[in-house]
């Protein structure tokens, strides 16, 4: 037993349970099947029901962008010791054309959302002793993209909140992360594909060359690469890892 299996009064009792948002596709299934193999107890949380069903994972359902929601998901589940606030979203415009709805929508699932989910989560993390709060961000929290301001100003914001946290609870045995994956091969992806693609003239695959074209490895990160740096911080072994953005983006950012 580790010292920080002897801090944790589940560890020797029952699996660790963890919640994922967004955890019906994409990262964060990849992350729920993830953190399922390493023994944890996982519920995944979104707003598609059917999607989530279809996965096998326990569900509950959840607006991350609406606190009544978001607590009473997180109650259903009961004591989690991992979160990974996962669920987010993007749409483009040029800066100066970002219309006030646009920006707020952005701020409220990728930014707000980490800032509910925390508050609901944490606390009790705090009064055990042991805890994991996992935020996926992106390389759009370190570097500007075109055309995504708002999108980056949310995910920058993630980095801020989350660093905070880490500063403010640093001695509680709970951990505040980041995961910044540069362009990863999701659904998401697949609709910008598609749309690349027609502007293209149907080349998909010139399509998928352009969005790899910023990673110095000229290709996609793969949703399981993502998921394997999210089972590492919700491990002991992470257990002095706090604070940081963890970048999968095959050397991106430092390009």
């Amino acid at each position: 037993m580790t010292a920080s299996d002897a801090k944790d009064p589940r560890a020797a009792k029952s699996p660790r349970r963890a919640l994922v948002t967004g955890g019906g596709s994409g990262i964060g299934l990849a992350i729920a099947i993830a953190l399922g193999k390493s023994g944890a107890a996982v519920t995944i949380a979104g707003r598609n029901e059917a999607r989530l069903k279809a996965t096998g994972f326990p569900f509950v359902a959840m607006d991350v962008t609406d606190e009544t929601s978001v607590r009473a998901g997180v109650d259903a589940v009961g004591a989690i010791d991992i979160f990974v606030c996962n669920a987010g979203g993007v749409t483009t415009a040029p800066s100066l054309k970002t219309s006030r709805a646009l920006f707020d929508d952005m701020l409220a699932v990728n930014l707000t959302s980490v800032m509910l989910c925390s508050q609901a989560a944490a606390p009790g993390m705090i009064e055990r002793g042991w805890g994991r709060i996992i935020a996926v961000a992106s390389t759009a929290s370190l570097k500007a993209y075109p055309f995504t301001a708002a999108y980056a100003a949310a995910k920058h914001g993630v980095l801020g909140w989350i660093r905070s946290l880490a500063l403010e609870h640093a001695k509680s045995g709970v951990t505040f992360n980041a995961i910044c994956p540069g362009f990863t091969d999701t659904q998401l992806i697949t609709s910008a594909l598609d749309r690349l693609a027609a502007k293209a003239g149907g080349d998909r695959e010139a399509a998928k060359r352009a969005l790899a074209k910023d990673n110095p490895m000229g290709r996609l990160i793969l949703p399981e690469e993502v998921a394997a740096a999210a089972a590492y911080l919700a491990s002991d072994a992470a257990a002095a890892v706090n604070g940081q953005a963890i970048v999968i983006d095959g050397g991106e950012a430092i390009a």
